[in-house]
């Protein structure tokens, strides 16, 4: 799997480094949150990569860090390991980006990847080392550098309305991201409420949205792993809330693949909030 789809599928586990669109409207944010999480990534049952995901939510700002690599046979065989920032605002409850940085490393080659904001418009992105140019690949347009997140905030989705958190309107949005490489749209939709059961033996209520990946520029139509997941009707994300805030993030990710399914799953999974009398007398 190349590094533009490490980070678009496998963003959700971040340590491998998945914005709204711009006319989402979501209700304030009701009290500042924090998010500590350990993940495990697998691969027709085999444990393949570990990783940690942190969150903070405040009423003005937010800041998101990741951490994980690849373990077992997979390591043996090439081991690689990654990295992920990013730092921005917070507007109507809405995280917005300004700063993120991406660095993986696998084997001899490593990548680290610069996009700086402006709002939700990007105004600066590199690739260190800068890749060769790819015959085929479909370029990105000034167009689909407005209204995208990167793929870090862009999987921190808002709940619309006021009710208890999670419910199936959570699903009723898509993320638009920008990866460094590609720009590509996340449509969500409800599928089912379930109740997960993590490693830690905590019991986490989820709302479980079918997953569309739709690829728009910075990628080459003919290869087969881009047509591969374009066509999967099959792809899913259980989400489940940051306390105090009505930010929810994804707790499991399911993509089927040729060897079998693969699955990004929480096995801890800590938040806490900061109540708002708590914060004013701060």
């Amino acid at each position: 799997m190349n590094f533009g789809l490490q980070h678009a599928l496998g963003g959700f586990l971040c340590a491998l480094p998945l914005s709204l669109a711009s006319s989402f409207l979501a209700a304030p944010a009701a009290a500042q949150g924090h998010l500590d999480a350990k993940y495990q990534a697998t691969l027709s049952g085999l444990v393949i990569g570990k990783g940690d995901w942190t969150v903070t939510v405040g009423d003005k700002d937010f800041s998101s860090a990741t951490s994980g690599g690849t373990t077992g046979l997979v390591k043996a065989i090439g081991g690689g390991h990654g990295t992920g920032s990013v730092k921005g605002r917070v507007l109507a409850g809405k995280p917005i980006p300004e700063t993120y940085l991406s660095s993986v490393f696998y084997g001899k080659k490593n990548e680290t990847i610069r996009i700086a904001f402006t709002g939700e418009r990007i105004t600066a992105s590199s690739i260190e080392p800068e890749p060769p140019p790819t015959a085929g690949r479909i370029p990105v347009l000034d167009a689909h550098r407005r209204s995208v997140s990167d793929p870090m905030s862009g999987v921190l989705f808002i709940a619309p309305g006021r009710e208890d958190l999670p419910n199936p309107q959570a699903c009723g949005t898509k993320a638009a991201i920008f990866d460094g490489r590609m720009r590509y749209d996340l449509e969500l939709a409800f599928k089912a409420m379930e109740t997960l059961t993590l490693a830690s033996g905590a019991r986490v209520p989820a709302v479980v949205c079918a997953v569309s990946f739709k690829p728009l520029s910075g990628y080459v139509p003919s290869r087969v792993a881009i047509k591969y997941l374009t066509a999967r009707q099959d792809i899913d994300v259980a989400l489940a809330p940051i306390a105090g805030t009505r930010v929810l993030v994804p707790l499991r990710v399911r993509i089927p693949t040729p060897l079998g399914l693969g699955m990004v799953m929480a096995t801890d999974f800590s938040t806490t909030a900061q109540p708002q009398a708590a914060r004013r007398s701060n």
